[in-house]
């Protein structure tokens, strides 16, 4: 058999975009219940972002291989793994590792991605997809007469979220940079630029009646401005901490203050909940989280292959150029995903 090969991307360790490192290597025959998957697309996500200044909660020791989700082929599989998986389309969450021209991965891992999609289009809503549909789930019922608010909604979740939500029967308002709001009000939102001198004031003029849910990936003190739109009755769901991803020092402090205000609201006798998304919760039941992944992202699939949900992709770029696409995902200037795409 010939020895196959992969290229990989290596983040060294707390670098700047430019020093990700390329090296190639061989890749060995999958191990039992392994399959190898030849990638077709992978993306730039915030956790890469996190990861190269070393802020990613359970992040590996640099140096290593990044990369939270991929869509590919398998290409081979080992002993004791069904055979009718060599040349299926597959998507998988990774963590780490999918910035690579192939990937050995459990095969129980794997999901199946319906015949018809664009691979880079079915790889910006693995991630972003599921995330989206579980946290509008968690908030619900969201629907007709109800008003959502979705920080960053020019972003790969957010861009989805707003599109959940609509079809849902929701109002949405979403905050973008004044450069992404006509993107924003084309989904069907209420645009309102990030970057208003009150940004309070803002939100609270295309929402007087406030919300019924806030997605808020943001963090930091502004949280407390997105809790307050949030109506009796409903949600705040915090999902990230990018108000943070720049400030020196130790990684976890803003997380567990986040942790603690949110656990302090949900203490409060006012009727509002607040709190925070973990993709992995749960993860320790594998059986159980590979089931409901599998059953979350096979929703996904089926509205993205209606064309009830359409990713934004930002660029296809080259894998060879992941510093490029990472520093062009971390400008602030695209609408939805950087998607990289191996040549090999």
């Amino acid at each position: 058999m010939t020895e196959r090969h992969t290229l990989e991307i290596v983040l060294p360790d707390e670098v700047e975009p430019e020093g990700l490192l390329t090296r190639r290597r061989p890749i060995g025959p999958p191990g039992p219940g392994k399959a190898l998957v030849r990638t077709e697309a992978t993306g730039v996500s915030f956790a890469e972002q996190q990861m190269r200044r070393g802020k990613y909660f359970d992040q590996p020791p640099f140096p290593f291989v990044p990369g939270y989700d991929l869509v590919g082929t398998v290409e081979e599989v080992g002993p004791d793994t069904d055979a009718a998986l060599v040349g299926r389309r597959v998507a998988a969450i990774t963590k780490i590792g999918a910035w690579a021209e192939r990937v050995v991965l459990p095969a129980a891992d794997l999901v199946p991605v319906p015949a018809g999609l664009d691979p880079a289009e079915a790889e910006a809503v693995v991630v972003n997809g599921v995330t989206a549909l579980r946290m509008l789930r968690g908030a619900g019922p969201v629907g007709a007469g109800d008003t959502v608010l979705v920080l960053g909604a020019n972003g790969g979740v957010g861009t989805l979220l707003v599109q959940m939500a609509r079809r849902a029967g929701a109002e949405v308002v979403g905050t973008a940079s004044a450069r992404h709001l006509e993107a924003v009000r084309e989904m069907g939102a209420i645009p309102v630029d990030r970057r208003s001198p009150d940004l309070r004031a803002a939100i609270r003029a295309a929402a007087p009646n406030g919300v019924r849910a806030a997605f808020d990936h943001v963090g930091g003190p502004g949280i407390v401005d997105t809790f307050s739109h949030v109506v009796r009755g409903g949600t705040l769901v915090s999902y990230g901490t990018a108000a943070t991803r720049d400030v020196p020092g130790n990684p976890m402090l803003p997380v567990l203050l986040l942790f603690a205000r949110l656990g302090w609201w949900n203490a409060l006798p006012d009727g509002r909940r607040a709190y925070f998304f973990n993709l992995w919760k749960g993860h320790r039941n594998r059986e159980r989280h590979r089931r409901e992944l599998a059953r979350d992202l096979g929703e996904v699939f089926d509205l993205l292959g209606h064309g009830d949900i359409r990713p934004t992709i930002a660029a296809r770029m080259p894998l060879g150029e992941a510093g490029a696409a990472m520093a062009l995902a971390e400008s602030g200037t695209v609408v939805g995903k950087v998607v990289l795409v191996p040549e090999g």
